[in-house]
């Protein structure tokens, strides 16, 4: 029997009866994926950066400082990000294994350490989970968090509930786009992106995807999760905003006429970023695992070409060193 989806709502138009999808058109075609693997294969892409792997890590890399009890946020690579606010701690897509894969031994592989590991954490509150693909929701480390922070509120968008449960997860709070979750003064929106989800080959879209808002005192941060560029992204500035943080893909983004469906390029992301009106934004989805046809270093040079129009701002959109902390 064909599987249904049990959250089908057909008012929304992004629910199916066999699972999700993004309103916006695919422009992907049957093929495009074995074409791209082959032009990539034949072209030897990627390449190494410019400085080669350990002259990329000298120059973007550092250990994570936790000292301290002040309001901070750390990049941890990737789209991995650490928050600490009124001394609660906010994990968002913590991937600190070896691959992002299923396989120990096979996949995408780390180029770049993880600046910090689950032991060095003093606390967590909230985890949250914009979706499944494994350089986002990786099991060993979500194994750990579980086992050292046990009443950990796990947020996660529709589909994603019975994976934690089977982990072990007590408290796991599942949302659909727009809908938000409030504790102790926090909120935690779940708002669209334009992406998709497979964990195995027979539950692709199953699960939804999603970026997440959240509101707390202080803070007004919209982490975006992965996406292409889209005019229905507007949306969450207008409905959400105004915010005071930014978290926007700026990597995984070549060859686009495969990518432009589920990763916007720094140009979009910039033009996201002054649509909101320019506040700090940590770039993401780049420098830790070759996903794309661009090497690690072609994020962060053309993120800063991108700014460059943009002199009186361009220090709120640029790149951070995986491991840095900016405190608020």
């Amino acid at each position: 029997m064909a599987w249904k989806n049990p959250w089908y709502d057909p008012l929304l138009p992004h629910h199916a009866p066999e699972g999700f999808h993004n309103p916006e058109p695919d422009p992907r075609r049957p093929g495009d994926f074995r074409r791209w693997r082959r032009e990539r294969k034949a072209a030897g892409l990627p390449r190494p950066p410019a400085e080669g792997y350990a002259g990329f890590c000298r120059r973007w890399w550092q250990a994570a400082d936790l000292s301290g009890s002040g309001d901070a946020v750390w990049w941890l690579g990737h789209a991995s990000l650490l928050l600490r606010l009124q001394q609660r701690y906010v994990l968002i897509d913590p991937v600190l294994s070896a691959r992002a894969s299923p396989l120990p031994f096979a996949g995408p592989a780390r180029k770049t350490p993880p600046p910090l590991v689950v032991d060095d954490l003093p606390g967590l509150d909230w985890l949250l989970i914009s979706h499944n693909h494994y350089d986002h929701l990786d099991r060993r480390t979500v194994r750990q968090l579980l086992r050292r922070f046990p009443d950990v509120e796990v947020v996660v968008p529709l589909g994603l509930k019975r994976w934690f449960s089977r982990l072990g997860a007590r408290r796991v709070v599942e949302l659909d786009w727009w809908q938000s979750h409030a504790r102790d003064g926090w909120v935690v929106h779940a708002v669209p992106a334009r992406h998709w989800s497979m964990r195995t080959p027979f539950d692709r879209n199953r699960s939804l995807w999603c970026g997440f808002v959240l509101q707390a005192p202080g803070l007004r941060f919209w982490f975006s999760g992965d996406s292409g560029a889209s005019d229905r992204l507007l949306a969450i500035p207008q409905r959400l905003g105004p915010f005071n943080l930014l978290a926007l893909p700026t990597g995984a983004w070549q060859p686009e006429w495969f990518m432009q469906g589920q990763h916007m390029n720094p140009a979009q992301a910039v033009a996201l970023w002054r649509a909101c009106g320019m506040p700090l934004t940590l770039p993401i989805h780049w420098g830790v695992f070759e996903l794309a046809d661009e090497s690690l270093d072609a994020a962060p040079a053309a993120l800063a070409a991108a700014v460059a129009a943009w002199p009186d701002a361009r220090d709120t959109f640029l790149p951070w060193k995986i491991g840095e902390r900016r405190d608020r």
